[in-house]
């Protein structure tokens, strides 16, 4: 398969291009890395990586950035981060790309935990939509296309950077989350959001 990985140089996606890289061809995309650029906030920039790719099989996105911050001080422009950046980016490479997928390929996108935590309303709410559109998009579209989502809860790697905002939760091997996406890939589901949350 030819499987076209955006933001494949992050914790996430360096986890999933080693669990999918041995079997598959991928192809790395991010804004400042991989073998492909991309801004996933500009029509432009999606419909030009998929014209620089051509067909692929699958369409995997482990990016988009969100705001983490305390609601008291949150500003609209605040929430707009992963308004932008992570719902918007993903459904934006979902709706482009799904004319650059083969018959019966896939998409598969990345919420988080839907465990409300301090300072991460933007996350939660953003999570939320995103698995949202993975359930909507899962029964129109054609060709046999397939659309998943993963929501990993904060993983081992990420500890330093964001073990503060999850006091008491286990967190999880990017190997493992890797396995949700392989899960995604390569079985036969749609519309699900594999939770990896133990």
């Amino acid at each position: 398969m030819r499987v076209l990985l955006v933001g494949a140089s992050g914790a996430v996606g360096g986890a999933v291009a080693e669990a999918l890289g041995g079997r598959h061809e991928l192809l790395r995309a991010g804004r400042s890395h991989g073998d492909h650029r991309v801004d996933l906030a500009s029509d432009a920039s999606v419909e030009a990586l998929f014209a620089a790719t051509g067909r692929v099989d699958a369409i995997v996105c482990a990016t988009g950035g969100m705001f983490f911050g305390p609601l008291a001080a949150m500003r609209p422009a605040d929430f707009d981060v992963g308004l932008q950046g992570k719902l918007l980016g993903q459904v934006r490479l979902a709706l482009i790309g799904q004319h650059a997928l083969t018959d019966g390929g896939s998409i598969t996108l990345t919420t988080g935990i839907d465990e409300p935590i301090l300072q991460a309303v933007n996350a939660g709410a953003v999570n939320s939509a995103v698995e949202g559109f993975v359930r909507g998009a899962a029964i129109e579209l054609g060709r046999g296309i397939r659309i998943n989502a993963v929501s990993p809860t904060v993983m081992t790697e990420s500890l330093p950077t964001f073990g503060p905002f999850f006091p008491g939760f286990e967190s999880v091997p990017a190997a493992r989350v890797a396995q949700a996406y392989v899960r995604s890939v390569e079985g036969p589901q749609t519309g699900r959001v594999y939770r990896v949350w133990q």
